[in-house]
């Protein structure tokens, strides 16, 4: 194995700054995942049969993406973050309170979404300067379907 690359090919020092963003990310999505969880609970109202399912498919979606991420900070070959406090402090997304309002938790999600994409971009071309096909094609991956998920909800919010 080559001195300074990971077992994978990659330059150790771009690799370890790809996996603390990928720890931002990982954060990001676990807040996420817990307001989505949050927001299928505890939606009420008209709106409560087709939002309750639509927020179940997300989180199970969100649930699968962080193993994803988890297993793509091992594989550049550092540590994904667990603690859930690191999740709350280097997180770009917020704690929701209780809300029983859907339409509320899908504005939420927008957002959300918004700021994930955003970082999923940053790493991408992280990704792509060094040469890392296996994030790349995973950024691309989360972010063409998200893209698609604003804006299905942003219609859906009118």
């Amino acid at each position: 194995m080559k001195k300074n690359f990971n077992p994978i090919g990659l330059g150790m020092l771009e690799s370890e700054k790809l996996s603390k963003e990928l720890n931002i990310l990982l954060s990001d999505y676990s807040l996420l995942y817990q307001n989505v969880r949050g927001f299928h609970w505890n939606v009420k109202g008209d709106t409560f049969f087709e939002l309750h399912v639509k927020f179940e498919e997300l989180y199970n979606d969100l649930f699968l993406k962080i193993d994803e991420i988890a297993e793509r900070i091992l594989t550049l070959g550092f540590t994904p973050e667990h603690r859930f406090s690191h999740y709350a402090q280097s997180s770009t997304i917020a704690e929701v309170e209780n809300t029983t309002d859907g339409r509320e938790g899908l504005r939420f999600i927008v957002s959300s979404f918004q700021s994930i994409i955003i970082k999923q971009r940053d790493i991408l071309a992280l990704s792509n300067d060094m040469g890392d096909e296996g994030t790349n094609a995973l950024m691309s991956d989360y972010i063409r379907t998200q893209e698609k998920l604003v804006w299905m909800y942003t219609a859906y919010l009118g």
